[in-house]
């Protein structure tokens, strides 16, 4: 525990330099964060300083073959860069900057060949590539215009069903209202049944003069006017014939009773009707 405090604050002094170190609470577990921190950072760092290394022996390499290459010049074709016509510097630099750009190592076709073919390759792929976005964004493009399509129609439908749904609310206020009022007339008249009820449980009513009662009584007297109506009409064909007197005279008297008996039910049936009206 001691050992990795003393590293991790020997690390973070060389970090912070001549920057005052943050304050910290000084415990196992930031001690042994800061410990894989440092292990990683000195770890990258031996690497970064490798890959140095390695790029400093690779400049000095191209600098040692670009002044052989230049000495054979100027020993064997007594050439050098200030002896070039302006065309072939100019030559020369893009030559350079085409080896750039590919990344080969040499000027030779050896080197250009490969870099033309892969980069020649890479464009084939994009370019395949390219033709397959056009393609998905048409097809994007067909389902954005059927979606704003769509969508156009949803809104007229929404307000067609907005404007109908306005309508049947009115459609249904007014039959609310229509409901409410006959609730309301519905009660009154129940009120008043219940006071009519009262009033005639008041005066002892009786059942015979009830409605039902009456009607009953105006077909009875219906029946017994459509018995009458034939006995009259018989009891005048007695009247005009010149029958055996005695026994006309008993006819006639039978006929009497029975018209007196039923003169005697007639009265009270209209009693009942002058009643009820």
């Amino acid at each position: 525990m001691c050992e990795n405090v003393k590293k991790v604050s020997s690390w973070l002094g060389a970090v912070f330099g001549e920057g005052s170190v943050p304050q910290f609470e000084m415990n196992a577990r930031t001690v042994e964060i800061l410990n894989q921190l440092m292990q990683s950072s000195e770890a990258s760092c031996r690497d970064t300083a490798l890959l140095i290394e390695d790029y400093k022996q690779k400049a000095a390499e191209y600098h040692a073959e670009g002044d052989h290459l230049q000495d054979i010049l100027q020993q064997s074709l007594n050439l050098s860069p200030a002896s070039l016509s302006v065309s072939a510097a100019r030559y020369l630099s893009i030559l350079v900057e085409s080896a750039v750009v590919l990344g080969v190592r040499d000027t030779s076709l050896s080197s250009y060949f490969p870099a033309i073919n892969s980069l020649t390759n890479e464009l084939l792929e994009a370019e395949k590539s390219n033709r397959k976005l056009k393609r998905e964004l048409k097809a994007v493009r067909n389902k954005v215009g059927d979606t704003l399509s769509r969508a156009d129609k949803i809104k007229v439908d929404l307000k067609k069903t907005i404007k109908l749904q306005a309508e049947e609310k009115v459609k249904v206020d007014q039959r609310q209202l229509n409901m409410d009022f006959m609730k309301a007339k519905n009660d009154e008249l129940s009120i008043r049944q219940k006071k009519s009820e009262a009033q005639l449980a008041a005066l002892n009513m009786d059942d015979s003069l009830s409605h039902e009662a009456i009607e009953s009584l105006s077909e009875e007297v219906a029946a017994l006017h459509n018995k009458i109506n034939p006995l009259r009409e018989k009891l005048a064909s007695y009247m005009d014939l010149s029958p055996n007197p005695c026994l006309a005279k008993v006819k006639l008297e039978e006929a009497k009773r029975q018209l007196v008996s039923l003169q005697t039910v007639t009265p009270t049936t209209n009693h009942a009707r002058y009643f009820s009206g």
